[in-house]
């Protein structure tokens, strides 16, 4: 409504200066000649012209004319509303989401770094951990409904079906065995077994084990023999033993146990790969998660527990979830603001996403914004564009009056040198 006053208003001014000039064209019309009469004359002559042109072409850009001739010219917007709504998105994808434009956007304001000043400001974590508590709050409230669940569960289901588990299973193991990276996790394997028979916890287990097993076989040796004094040195044999074997593989890359374990796990690659009972029972096992009625509900419980859990401590004042989101946040932010490299990796990857999705972003926005200027009635897309223009185009006209009474002006003076030369010649 304000708009609407303020185009009135500039309206109401350009047409008070042109009734202005009018009157006083009139008013000479029938004032006795003389120089002084004829210059007011001239002026407001030019100052109409100027004001009744410049009103033309203003009015001429959101409305038809109904003049011969020209009036087939006037209404520019309504009649160019399809070049208009085209050529804006065409401006909009070439100076504004264009790969290389984004990419300067990111280098100039460097939003790794901004992104550490806002995060590390207690005010901002907090306040992002309360928008994230929102946003969690909707989607329990929204998991709640039968059939929000029923899609999940069918979109999980089919999910389940599309995942073909012995290509993936193969697929992430060839990963896992490229360079013989599953030797590291035998080596960790080796190693944390090797630290496990040292402890005395350890070997204190394996004697216990070795007395209970002599005294269930042989009861009567058991009466006779030194069963604590044969379990704590047989543990010590057993752990000492296989300390041995396992420090023998972790030294010897070529040791035939490792040569063992890379043929196992090559043949169960391949046995994923072209074992049709390994599909099998893939299948069996994508059947069994789908529709084990045992497994469900345990599922179903589980999550219903966690979720009431987390509902719960979302409504208290001291949430911990709100905590924890608030010390990630600003730990996140410090650990940026400290680390010069992890910005520049974070600006770089967001350089690149930034030219991959650049022209599908900018060719979805651009037919977004085309179809949208289209799909506008052309009134009162004349009408919006007036209202936010309108006010300084109302400053043309009131240029335009006076600019053609000083024409005008102009104009009578040097109409009046073929009178006043001769005088001042003589």
């Amino acid at each position: 409504m304000d708009k609407e006053k303020e185009l009135k208003r500039s309206k109401r001014n350009a047409l008070l200066l042109l009734l202005a000039a009018a009157a006083v064209f009139l008013i000479t019309l029938f004032l006795p000649r003389n120089l002084w009469v004829d210059g007011i004359k001239a002026v407001s002559e030019a100052a109409m012209v100027g004001a009744l042109a410049d009103w033309f072409a203003v009015v001429a850009l959101f409305r038809r004319v109904p003049l011969p001739l020209i009036g087939a010219h006037t209404a520019v917007i309504p009649r160019n509303k399809v070049k208009i709504a085209d050529n804006l998105a065409l401006f909009v994808q070439e100076k504004f989401l264009d790969a290389n434009s984004l990419v300067g956007l990111i280098r100039k304001y460097d939003p790794a770094t901004m992104l550490a000043d806002w995060l590390t400001t207690p005010a901002n974590s907090e306040r992002m951990a309360r928008y994230l508590v929102r946003v969690l709050r909707g989607l329990f409230e929204m998991t709640d409904d039968v059939r929000i669940q029923r899609f999940l569960q069918k979109a999980l289901f089919t999910l389940i079906d599309k995942i073909d588990l012995t290509a993936s299973v193969s697929t992430l193991l060839e990963s896992m065995t490229k360079e013989g990276r599953h030797q590291e996790l035998l080596d960790s394997a080796v190693s944390q077994l090797i630290r496990t028979l040292q402890q005395p916890s350890t070997r204190a287990t394996l004697s216990r084990q070795i007395v209970r097993w002599v005294k269930r076989e042989h009861p009567i040796k058991e009466k006779i023999l030194p069963t604590s004094w044969l379990g704590e040195h047989g543990a010590d044999m057993i752990a000492d033993a296989v300390g041995t074997i396992l420090d023998e593989i972790s030294a010897d890359r070529g040791h035939a146990l490792r040569i063992r374990f890379d043929m196992a796990v090559e043949g169960f690659i391949d046995r994923l790969k072209h074992d049709p009972s390994m599909a099998l029972k893939a299948e069996e096992i994508k059947n069994y998660l789908k529709h084990d009625e045992t497994l469900n509900t345990y599922v179903k419980a589980l999550w219903g527990d966690l979720r009431e859990w987390m509902r719960n401590d979302l409504d208290k004042p001291d949430s911990l979830l709100q905590q924890k989101m608030r010390d990630a946040g600003r730990w996140l932010g410090e650990t940026l603001a400290q680390d010069a490299t992890l910005r520049g990796t974070l600006n770089r990857q967001l350089e690149q996403a930034a030219g991959r999705m650049a022209p599908d972003f900018a060719a979805f926005l651009t037919k977004h914004i085309s179809d949208t200027v289209k799909s506008w009635d052309e009134t009162e897309m004349s009408h919006q564009i007036e209202l936010n223009i309108g006010k300084d185009l109302q400053f043309i006209r009131i240029n335009g009056t006076i600019v053609g009474a000083s024409i005008g002006l102009l104009l009578y003076l040097f109409s009046l040198l073929p009178l006043v030369l001769p005088r001042l010649m003589s």
